[in-house]
């Protein structure tokens, strides 16, 4: 099976939607100006210490949350080991991830049907700016159309306007709605969620 069509344990990542209508392996993969050789494809298993540093780097950035490498690679397993809790997509620059994006599925009552909410959207510091930020988000809104999703949410820092003016330039605008979180302290905090 080709490594898109597989999660980090090799198990096949169904599709939430439509099985007919799987991406490629690659559906971005092209040589740059700088004769780099880059590549979006699905994160694997392997792939989870890289990405667990790179939600680091993200989160000591923001304002909400603090670099936490346990709860980090916590939460990628969960979504790795249930595809149809979300995907998390990497950008590979000759071979080493130098981005990723992180997209969680649910349902939308208003939209009646699934939508993602991207929780992450990370490019390491040494390589921002060369438009690797723009070509995974491209791929994600990709992904949504092909599989059927009807709305993509995110949040980003209030005093970010580079971040509001990026994600504007693809499309997205503001809502009239205003994000409103409770933490709450679980019972069992080391088991998952019992429904």
């Amino acid at each position: 099976m080709p490594r898109s069509e597989r999660d980090g344990k090799g198990k096949s990542q169904g599709s939430l939607v439509n099985e007919n209508r799987r991406l490629p392996r690659a559906a971005f993969s092209v040589i740059n100006a700088t004769m780099s050789h880059v590549v979006i494809e699905p994160a694997i298993e392997e792939d989870l210490d890289e990405l667990s540093d790179l939600l680091g780097e993200l989160f000591s950035e923001e304002s909400d949350f603090r670099p936490n490498k346990e709860k980090q690679l916590r939460g990628l397993r969960l979504i790795f080991e249930e595809p149809n809790r979300g995907r998390v997509f990497v950008l590979r620059c000759d071979h080493s991830i130098v981005g990723m994006i992180n997209l969680l599925f649910t349902i939308s009552t208003a939209e009646g049907g699934f939508v993602i909410l991207l929780e992450d959207l990370v490019i390491h510091k040494a390589h921002r700016d060369k438009g690797y930020g723009s070509q995974l988000l491209e791929y994600a809104i990709d992904f949504a159309r092909k599989k059927n999703f009807l709305r993509i949410t995110l949040l980003t820092d209030r005093p970010e306007i580079k971040s509001q003016a990026f994600f504007k330039r693809h499309g997205f605008f503001e809502s009239a709605m205003i994000p409103m979180r409770l933490l709450i302290t679980p019972e069992n905090p080391q088991t998952d969620v019992n429904l």
